[in-house]
C-alpha cells in the first residue's frame, strides 16, 4: 500500500468560496500523487485493489464505488491517500499474510505480460520464489518496474508544482515588496542600522523579490558569520552592504524586520479604515476606505516611514490630514483626474494607562554608527539621569527626547555599579515599535534599547492601579486583558455597522526574563472602552490579584491615530506562457530546494526548531489566508505544498515512497530482496515514526504542545 503523507469570518461568502477552493487544491495535490502510483501500476500489468483519498480507517469512508476490479472512494480521515496494490502491504502485521496472499496462483509463470506499456518485459525469474507469485502482483515485477510505479507519485508532484506556478503567473500572485516598514527595537536589523523605507535587494548574494522569499533566506542562511543584506536606501544613490547577525526569536532566526505599508487607508469589504473609538474614528471630517495620505499640515507624505516618523515626532498635535479621495468611491481603478483632495483634522490619542511607573532596566543593545556608540555607551550601562534629573518614567522617555532630536544632551549612567556621565547629540527621529511580545523600548535619537522590569517604581496617587491596590515594590507576573462586555460590544458593532471589532481576550506573562510592559501597553492603546485588565502580583512571596481600568494620560500621547493602512503589495504577472513558464520554473525550483533547506536547518543546523513545523490544520489555514488574496497566490502555496509532499515522500523512511525506494536498490544490488522478517522490522519503525510525528503536529497544530516564544 502506497502512503502520501502531508504534516508539513463565516459569514462572510467569499470565506465559504475560499473554503472550497482550498478544499478542491489540497485533495487534487493528494489525487495527482496516487494517480501517478496507479497509473504507471497498470501500464505494467499490476492489479490495483483500491485507490483512496484519505484513509478509510476501520472502513469508515464518505463514499466508495468498484469500476472494474479497483475500489474508489474517499476515506474519512483527510490526511492524504493511498493506492493498495496486490502484493503491497504497509501494516507490519499484515505483511507477511499479504505475500503470502500474493503467490496465490503459483507456478503460473510471468509469460502473460511481456513488453507492456511500462516499456520494460514482465519479470522472467527463474528462482522458485519468483514463480509463486501472482503475475499481476506487486511483488512479482522486475526492480525497474517497481522503481518506477513507486517513484511516478513524487514526479507527477513534481509535474503538477510546475503546472501550479505557471498557471499562477498567468492569473497573477499578489506579492510583498523587500521593503522594510519597521524594525523591532533591540534586533538584529534594528541594530545594524535597518530603517523603514529601505529596500532589501539581496540577502547573502541572492537576489529577492518578495518579502517571503527575503524572510526564506535569512531564516535558512548561514547565520554563524551574519548574514550581508545589500539594502537601496532612499535618497542614498549607492546600495549599502549591511551584516546583520540573525537572533532566534520564536525557535528560528530572524533579524526583526516588518512589512511595510500603503499610504492607502484599508479598502476591504467589511473592515472600517480605522479602529474604533480611536483618533482617527474621532477625526473632523470623516476618513473613507481608499483615502491616500497625502499631506499632513505643510508636509507632504510621500513613504509609510516618512508618515511614521513624523508622526512620532508630532505625537502631541491635533493634525490636519490631507488626503486624495477618489470621487467614485466603488470604483475599483481611479485616475488622477477622479481624486479630489480633502482635508481632515484627526485629534491627539492620549495614552491609555494605569497610573504606575515600571523599573528602569538595562541597555539591551546599542545601535552601529549611533550617537550612543560614538558616545561610548556599552549594553549593560544602566540609564540614570537626562541633564542631571532623574529619570521619571522609562516609558514616556523616548517621547521627551523626541523633542531634543538635534541637540546635546547629558546622560548619567552606571556601569558595573560606577557612575559614567557622557555628552551626546541626538540625531533625527526614527520610527521603532514596541509592539511585540518581549520588546525593548527604544530611543532612536540616542540609538539604544532597554528593557523595562515587571517591578513597580512607583504608583500615581488616586490613580487604576492605585485604586485597584497597587504599590511600589509589588512585581507583575501576569496581566490578562478581557475585552468589554456583549451588550457594550453590541452597541458598538452598531455604531460602526462592523461585526468584526477585533476584540479579544489576551493574557501576558510577566516572567523575571519576560518584559511585556511595552507590549501591553501597545495592546491597551487598539482596546475598546469597557476593557478590563487583571493584574497578578506578587508582594514579597504573596501572590495578590485584582482588576484595573485603564484610563487616558493628560500628558502622554499616542503617535498612533488608529487608521488602518493597506499592506504594501504588487501583482506579478507574467506577459505570456513563456515568461509564465520561465518564472513557474524558478518558483518550482525555490520551493523544491526551500524544502531541502528547511530540513537542513531543522535537522543539520538545528536553527529552526521542530515546534515550527505544521500539521493539517495549519495547511488549511495559510491556504484559506492565500485562497482569499486570490487565485494565483492560492496556485503558489500549491506548488510549495506538491514539492513538499514530494520531497517528504522520498525521504528514505520505511513506509513512505524512499523507503520503498530504498529497499529497491538494495534488492537491486544484492539480486534478491531483503528478508521479510527484515521488511516487517523496517516497516513498524516507519509506521511507529510517521504516527509519533503525526502525533507531534497535531499536538502542536492544536496548542497541546507549546511552540516555541509560546506560553
Amino acid at each position: 500500500m502506497d502512503c502520501c503523507l502531508i504534516a508539513v469570518g463565516w459569514t462572510d461568502p467569499s470565506m465559504w468560496i475560499a473554503a472550497l477552493e482550498v478544499a478542491l487544491g489540497l485533495g487534487f495535490v493528494i489525487f495527482v500523487h496516487e494517480l501517478g502510483h496507479f497509473a504507471v501500476a497498470k501500464m505494467c500489468g499490476v492489479k490495483v485493489d483500491k485507490f483512496f483519498i484519505g484513509f478509510d480507517i476501520g472502513g469508515l469512508k464518505l463514499f466508495s464505488f468498484r469500476w472494474g476490479e479497483t475500489l474508489y472512494g474517499i476515506g474519512i480521515l483527510p490526511l492524504g491517500g493511498y493506492v493498495k496494490m496486490l502484493g503491497q502491504e504497509d501494516n507490519p502485521a499484515q505483511l507477511r499474510k499479504e505475500m503470502e496472499r500474493a503467490r496465490q496462483e503459483g507456478g503460473g509463470g510471468m509469460g502473460g505480460d511481456a513488453g507492456n506499456a511500462c516499456g520494460t518485459p514482465t519479470l522472467r525469474d527463474d528462482s522458485a520464489e519468483k514463480r509463486l507469485f501472482d503475475p499481476r502482483s506487486y511483488l512479482a515485477k522486475s526492480v525497474p518496474q517497481r522503481m518506477a510505479i513507486i517513484s511516478a507519485g513524487v514526479i507527477m508532484n513534481m509535474i503538477f508544482a510546475l503546472l501550479f506556478a505557471v498557471v499562477a503567473f498567468l492569473f497573477g500572485v499578489k506579492q510583498n515588496p523587500t521593503v522594510v516598514g519597521g524594525v523591532m527595537p533591540g534586533g538584529a536589523a534594528w541594530q545594524a542600522g535597518l530603517q523603514a523605507d529601505d529596500q532589501v535587494k539581496e540577502v547573502a548574494g541572492r537576489k529577492v523579490y518578495n518579502f517571503r522569499r527575503m524572510t526564506e533566506e535569512i531564516i535558512n542562511g548561514d547565520v554563524s558569520q551574519g548574514i550581508p543584506l545589500l539594502i537601496q536606501r532612499p535618497g542614498v544613490n549607492d546600495p549599502l552592504e549591511i551584516i546583520v547577525k540573525p537572533e532566534q526569536l520564536g525557535g528560528k532566526p530572524t533579524i526583526g524586520v516588518f512589512n511595510s505599508s500603503e499610504l492607502k487607508l484599508d479598502k476591504e469589504k467589511n473592515v472600517l479604515p480605522f479602529e474604533p473609538e480611536s483618533a482617527a474614528a474621532n477625526a473632523k471630517g470623516l476618513l473613507m476606505p481608499g483615502d491616500c495620505i497625502v499631506q499632513i499640515g505643510d508636509q507632504p507624505i510621500r513613504s509609510y516611514g516618512q508618515l511614521q516618523d513624523y508622526l512620532v515626532a508630532h505625537a502631541d498635535e491635533d493634525l490636519t490630514v490631507t488626503v486624495a479621495r477618489s470621487k467614485e468611491p466603488n470604483s475599483k481603478t481611479a485616475k488622477p483626474e477622479d481624486m479630489e483632495k480633502v482635508q481632515v483634522t484627526v485629534p491627539k490619542s492620549p495614552m491609555k494607562q494605569f497610573g504606575l511607573i515600571v523599573t528602569m532596566g538595562t541597555i539591551s543593545a546599542v545601535q552601529i554608527h549611533s550617537p550612543a556608540t560614538e558616545a561610548g555607551i556599552q549594553a549593560g550601562d544602566l540609564l540614570k539621569t537626562v541633564d542631571g534629573k532623574p529619570i521619571a518614567d522609562p516609558m514616556k522617555l523616548p517621547d521627551e527626547l523626541h523633542k531634543r532630536a538635534g541637540f546635546e544632551v547629558v546622560f548619567g549612567l552606571e556601569r558595573a555599579g560606577k557612575p559614567i556621565e557622557v555628552k551626546v547629540k541626538l540625531s533625527s527621529t526614527r520610527y521603532a515599535p514596541s509592539a511585540q511580545p518581549d520588546s525593548p523600548v527604544a530611543i532612536s535619537e540616542l540609538g539604544i534599547a532597554y528593557h523595562v522590569l515587571s517591578t513597580i517604581a512607583s504608583i500615581e496617587p488616586g490613580s487604576p492601579a492605585a485604586e485597584a491596590g497597587l504599590q511600589a515594590g509589588d512585581r507583575i507576573t501576569k496581566i490578562k486583558v478581557t475585552p468589554p462586555s456583549k451588550e457594550q460590544l453590541a452597541e458598538l458593532r452598531e455604531k460602526y455597522h462592523n461585526e468584526n471589532l477585533g476584540q479579544n481576550e489576551v493574557t501576558l506573562p510577566f516572567a523575571e526574563d519576560e518584559h511585556n510592559w511595552p507590549c501591553l501597553l501597545s495592546i491597551m492603546q487598539r482596546l475598546l472602552p469597557g476593557t478590563t485588565v487583571e493584574f497578578t502580583w506578587h508582594r514579597g512571596d504573596n501572590p495578590m490579584t485584582a482588576k484595573a481600568t485603564p484610563v487616558a494620560a493628560k500628558d502622554w500621547y499616542d503617535s498612533q491615530r488608529g487608521w488602518l493602512l493597506e499592506p504594501m503589495m504588487f501583482v506579478q504577472k507574467a506577459g505570456g506562457l513563456s515568461e509564465a513558464v520561465r518564472l513557474g520554473t524558478q518558483e518550482t525550483a525555490d520551493a523544491t530546494l526551500l524544502v531541502y533547506r528547511s530540513l537542513h536547518s531543522v535537522v543539520g543546523t538545528k536553527q529552526i526548531s521542530v515546534r515550527n513545523f505544521g500539521g493539517p490544520w495549519t495547511i488549511i489555514r495559510v491556504a484559506l489566508m492565500q485562497a482569499r488574496q486570490g487565485m494565483g497566490n492560492l496556485l503558489i502555496f500549491l506548488t510549495l505544498l506538491s514539492a513538499n509532499l514530494a520531497v517528504i515522500n522520498f525521504l528514505p523512511i520505511p513506509v513512505l515512497d524512499g523507503g520503498h525506494m530504498v529497499l529497491l536498490i538494495y534488492e537491486g544490488i544484492r539480486g534478491k530482496p531483503a528478508d521479510e522478517r527484515v521488511q516487517e522490522i523496517l516497516t513498524w519503525i516507519g509506521l511507529i515514526f510517521i504516527l509519533s510525528l503525526m502525533l507531534f503536529v497535531f499536538g502542536l497544530d492544536f496548542g497541546w504542545i507549546a511552540r516555541p516564544g509560546a506560553h
